[in-house]
């Protein structure tokens, strides 16, 4: 439900494949007592972009919007309404939790996209005004359908870049990626990188996604993420022992490249 004496932001993220693109889509909803008419926005977009990062971006580009408007005062507080329960769910765990813990998850792995949370938290504490994240469902009223429709307007103009380069290469597996369908038995496994990412200070570690290519196991063409303190080479499989995490699945060794 819409809070009349807030500053109502619809946000939206997409991401589109082959090739791989993202979008952002963001409306600003007045109290009725301003007398403002509502804004609506589509940047341009991000080559190689998630939905995940796309939806935290919106909230970060909206927030930034909302710290240069000069009648802020008027407003009670800011509220996003955003479709992702990724960002809706986590967005106090990464207040709270998260920042505290050097963006560690209490598992002890990375947290995914620190950089984009910790410039939310950022923009958020820049307002000086309390900034709560809502969960609403896609589609569900017409602010909603409007940043979803922006969203992907912005996605088809895909020019800028985030930070942190992600080295690409097509799967040979029809499965989608799914996390933890690699189970992490301490075995020896070969597999095939398909994505990797350096993920930066306070991680300094490689995140990979990869393809099982060992015939005989029972993991064989699953698609999964893992990860690993070296760097490994594009156009190379690997044989590799794995740890026996499940929270935080690492490489343990790599044992040696294998020619494909």
């Amino acid at each position: 439900m819409t809070d009349e004496t807030a500053l109502n932001i619809y946000t939206d993220g997409s991401s589109f494949s082959s090739p791989r693109r993202g979008g952002i889509g963001i409306r600003f909803v007045f109290p009725y007592y301003m007398n403002k008419e509502e804004q609506s926005f589509a940047p341009e977009g991000y080559v190689g972009a998630t939905n995940n990062e796309m939806e935290l971006k919106a909230c970060i580009v909206a927030l930034k919007q909302v710290s240069k408007f000069s009648d802020l005062q008027q407003v009670s507080r800011v509220i996003i309404h955003t479709d992702s329960s990724y960002v809706a769910d986590y967005y106090k765990t990464a207040v709270y939790f998260w920042s505290k813990n050097k963006w560690y998850t209490r598992a002890g792995a990375p947290v995914q996209n620190t950089d984009l949370w910790k410039e939310l938290l950022k923009e958020a504490n820049k307002v000086r005004k309390r900034v709560d994240i809502q969960w609403v469902k896609r589609n569900s009223n017409e602010h909603s359908k409007a940043v979803d429709k922006l969203a992907k307007q912005s996605a088809k103009n895909a020019t800028k870049r985030l930070p942190g380069v992600v080295d690409v290469r097509r799967k040979l597996s029809n499965k989608s990626v799914e996390c933890g369908s690699v189970k992490m038995l301490g075995q020896k496994i070969s597999i095939r990188i398909i994505t990797s990412k350096y993920l930066s200070s306070p991680h300094r570690i490689w995140r990979y996604k990869y393809e099982v290519i060992s015939t005989k196991s029972r993991f064989y063409k699953n698609v999964d993420w893992i990860y690993y303190r070296s760097a490994l080479r594009k156009r190379y499989s690997y044989l590799v022992s794995l740890n026996k995490n499940k929270d935080y699945p690492q490489i343990s060794k790599v044992l040696r490249k294998l020619e494909t």
